[in-house]
């Protein structure tokens, strides 16, 4: 009997050697007489980038990647996005209404006569919740951003919410009042996109309009936002927002996620290529063999395997496969698995199939539900008790693992 480990996506040389060390030794001990071998293919069908990383911006910084002043405006709009109420909670805390620094009541105001603040949530409990589609720029450009669908829940969360109304009793003057203005039509604008998510189809200069059209109706100013909220908030969105890190590091992010996203994308491509090494792998000794494949190694296999029973061809040896944080199920069900369309049964040939998952890993599945009542399809749960991606690659130093195999070993009658 022999053991093929065939490893998975993003696996080169250093990384196999590691892995394979450890399911040689954990194979080994159980099973004394049988080979334990490694098919590796990494660097001969692995992903690399062919042009060294061109197609990258910011790969090799040019003039291209200079400072743009928008890179603190997309950042704040990602800040926005996430808490709508974050410039109002802003000018809630930015300073005292009063005199005397406590919130108190403004010593030269008016008796009966509105605050500035009040005035200003006064126009905003105005505003219409559906304004019209026509004769209205407001309302058509709500309409044409696929907006107005949420606009009205989006004014009321706003309306309601404590930040605005003590954003509202901080106001005490006219520049703080449009200052407040802005803070409101954008936070009502914000809530409208988060809640739209990619229904809406806004773009930034539709966007920048829209908070425009409801400040003024707020009697303010919506070109800019206030001096003290953007000296706030402008510094915390470069820093707590991913849309500056990721343009700062693309280039190193794409270098670094090329072999594991690149060897999938390689392989639904060229993915002959790895079954045919496969295949001679296989079949290069005599005997029964237990196939054991990690992640995209796992997709290789159960594509192997079937190809080549549905061509009543079944693999010479391939007595056992073992799929361990495999997506060969999810890609099933997606249709986008090369072997087998989506509600095809497992050809007469496919062998007994031990699927391994650990709910953790975000990249194992469950094959058993996908092919209900097929005997030859078992799903085993390990847990490792570690978070993703750690998960991902535990599953080689649980003892638990071996066992199952070895169990499914003696239920199979491999000798």
């Amino acid at each position: 009997m022999r053991f093929l480990f065939v490893h998975g996506t993003g696996v080169r040389r250093e990384r196999h050697d590691r892995l394979f060390a450890q399911v040689h030794e954990r194979l080994t001990a159980r099973f004394p007489d049988a080979a334990v071998d490694s098919c590796y293919w990494g660097d001969r069908f692995g992903a690399t980038l062919g042009a060294g990383g061109r197609s990258v911006p910011g790969l090799r910084p040019g003039p291209q990647d200079a400072p743009d002043p928008a890179d603190a405006e997309t950042a704040e709009w990602a800040l926005l996005l996430a808490d709508p109420l974050c410039e109002l909670r802003v000018l809630a805390e930015a300073g005292p209404q009063g005199a005397d620094g406590d919130g108190a009541d403004d010593p030269f105001a008016m008796p009966g006569v509105q605050s500035a603040g009040a005035r200003v949530l006064g126009l905003l409990e105005g505003l219409p919740p559906e304004p019209p589609r026509t004769g209205d720029e407001l309302g058509a450009l709500l309409h044409g951003t696929g907006l107005a669908a949420d606009f009205a829940a989006a004014l009321d969360s706003t309306t309601r919410s404590a930040e605005a109304a003590r954003a509202g009793e901080r106001a005490a003057d006219e520049p703080q009042a449009r200052e407040l203005a802005t803070a409101l039509a954008r936070a009502v604008t914000a809530a409208a996109l988060a809640a739209a998510g990619e229904e809406a189809d806004c773009t930034g200069t539709e966007r920048d309009r829209l908070v425009e059209l409801l400040t003024a109706r707020l009697g303010g100013d919506g070109r800019v936002p206030g001096a003290r909220v953007a000296a706030v908030l402008g510094r915390l969105a470069l820093r707590v927002t991913t849309q500056p890190l990721l343009n700062a590091r693309r280039g190193s992010l794409t270098v670094g996620a090329t072999p594991v996203l690149g060897d999938i994308l390689r392989y639904q491509s060229r993915g002959r290529e790895l079954r045919e090494f496969l295949h001679e792998r296989i079949t290069a000794e005599p005997g029964p063999t237990v196939l054991i494949g990690h992640s995209l190694g796992g997709i290789a296999l159960v594509d192997l395997l079937t190809l080549a029973a549905a061509r009543g061809e079944a693999v010479p040896g391939a007595e056992l496969l073992v799929t361990v944080g495999s997506q060969a199920p999810f890609l099933y069900e997606l249709g986008a698995l090369t072997a087998l369309e989506p509600g095809a049964k497992l050809p007469y040939g496919f062998p007994r199939w031990l699927n391994v998952y650990d709910r953790h890993d975000v990249l194992a599945y469950l094959a058993g539900p996908v092919f209900p009542g097929d005997p030859r399809v078992t799903d085993h749960e390990v847990r490792s008790r570690q978070p993703f991606p750690a998960c991902h690659s535990a599953y080689w130093k649980q003892d638990s693992l071996y066992a199952r195999i070895e169990q499914a070993v003696a239920e199979a009658e491999i000798g």
